[in-house]
């Protein structure tokens, strides 16, 4: 069996059960669409492994050394670099998480910026299939509800991967999204103004 037909399966399996948030959608569509968009970039079979288990730790409590003893070093480096873990209340960290975030990616190789980008880009298709039919209230199913924050969120990713990945199809993608879904509207740092839901 492959190294990338051993992710995925291990991924469904981490993930069986749990829907997307604010849907009945199984959550294993979410990695699955990510590895599909990181399949448009590259063929490294350990980068695509990686981009089916991106969710695992930070989701499903999976740990990097079962992650390295199942998948090796290199694929359980490429999964904790994209895991925003969660410390205590997910509304009072997701900040913290966000600001982590985008300093990582900062500092990103390739490899870990093509997952990034798969895995962004799968959020904003959901993002921007949500707004176009919900509007504003859709963000309400998030922990932090002000649209400005994620505004700011995703804008500072595409700044983030623009220079290595601007000219792939799937980056041109994500940043017309965020454009469409964000238009008009101001960016926010977070922790100006705090909404979060309970």
């Amino acid at each position: 069996m492959t190294l990338v037909t051993r992710a995925m399966i291990f991924a469904a399996e981490a993930h069986d059960g749990d829907v997307r948030k604010g849907s009945q959608a199984p959550y294993i569509v979410h990695p699955m669409e990510a590895m599909a968009i990181a399949s448009s970039i590259t063929e490294d079979p350990e980068v695509l492994a990686a981009a089916a288990l991106h969710d695992v730790a930070e989701d499903c409590g999976i740990t990097r050394e079962e992650l390295t003893m199942r998948f090796g070093e290199r694929v359980a480096n490429l999964v904790m670099a994209e895991s925003q873990i969660q410390k205590g209340d997910p509304c009072a960290s997701w900040d913290d998480r966000k600001r982590r975030a985008l300093e990582r990616l900062e500092q990103a190789g390739r490899d870990e910026k093509i997952i990034a980008l798969a895995d962004k880009l799968s959020n904003m298709r959901a993002i921007n299939r949500d707004f176009e039919r919900d509007g504003e209230k859709m963000f309400l199913k998030f922990h932090q509800t002000d649209r400005r924050c994620h505004a700011w969120y995703y804008r500072n990713c595409v700044e983030r991967l623009r220079d290595e990945l601007g000219d792939t199809q799937a980056f041109r993608e994500l940043a017309m999204r965020v454009n469409r879904v964000f238009e008009g509207v101001q960016s926010q740092p977070p922790g100006v103004e705090k909404r979060c839901a309970v």
